[in-house]
């Protein structure tokens, strides 16, 4: 499993630098987890790793490639993006979707396979979608989208998969779904995950480890007791929270305070 390798990486949007000096390694299996504040850079790391966002200085790599050196075909066979705001052609089927994942590996009018439908089902099954094959995508719910653009990822048979918010927009249920099949494939297909979250709870029980970003560097990094701590989030976050084991797992679960606000209204 080869490892994805940003050192001393600083991205910048003109003169507006967003992240500056970022070094981290990504290891075999695992879901390493992204956290920090809104604007804080967390889909800026991902739009850097994927050349959307072009480096001011350092290096990254994949199992020792420079990713500046390959194309973006021999790119997109090595990682694969499921975006915050997947945009899925409506019209297509399910199947067609996920079948799009198939690109990078065919060749100039090359059309696919046997193989590349094999695949592409394959996909499907480890998704849970292939009872969506023949529906169209417009008529297919915010989870099953979701659920069908990983499939789509992983039709592209990629080391490294990246996800931006994977679980924004989507209910408890989808959330829980979504990011259960993200753990499950690190486990089962070596896969490695690189997952940018907004919720602290879902980072602490599903991430093998998680970085924290704050003001554009690495806060903390390590496992998410090491790093959801209170006082961490009272230094990145500026909020007071009250940390806990969870009764089952013993993994940290952040709990709020209702009404410790300025307007002095208290719950408790």
């Amino acid at each position: 499993m080869s490892s994805l390798k940003l050192q001393d990486v600083t991205l910048a949007y003109g003169k507006r630098v967003v992240l500056r000096n970022i070094s981290l390694e990504t290891r075999a299996n695992e879901v390493l987890g992204i956290v920090g504040p809104n604007g804080c850079g967390k889909s800026t790391l991902i739009k850097g790793i994927t050349r959307v966002l072009g480096l001011s200085s350092g290096c990254i790599s994949i199992g020792g490639q420079d990713i500046t050196k390959l194309s973006a075909g021999e790119l997109a066979r090595l990682i694969a993006v499921v975006p915050q705001n997947p945009v899925l052609p409506e019209a297509f089927t399910a199947f067609e979707v996920v079948l799009m994942g198939r690109t990078p590996h065919l060749g100039f009018l090359q059309y696919e396979g046997q193989r590349e439908v094999s695949i592409a089902m394959h996909s499907m099954e480890l998704t849970q979608t292939q009872y969506l094959a023949e529906r169209r995508v417009g008529e297919l719910s915010g989870g099953e989208k979701q659920r069908l653009t990983i499939a789509r990822a992983l039709t592209q048979e990629p080391r490294i998969i990246l996800l931006d918010e994977p679980t924004a927009h989507l209910d408890i249920n989808y959330q829980i779904e979504t990011l259960d099949l993200i753990a499950d494939l690190c486990a089962q297909e070596s896969l490695t995950a690189l997952a940018a979250l907004h919720d602290l709870n879902l980072a602490a029980q599903y991430c093998d480890r998680i970085i924290m970003l704050n003001n554009g560097q690495i806060q903390a990094e390590g496992s998410p007791a090491a790093v959801i701590t209170a006082q961490n989030i009272r230094d990145v976050y500026g909020a007071e929270v009250c940390i806990r084991p969870h009764p089952i797992n013993n993994l940290p679960t952040t709990l709020i305070t209702a009404g410790n606000g300025k307007n002095g209204r208290k719950r408790w």
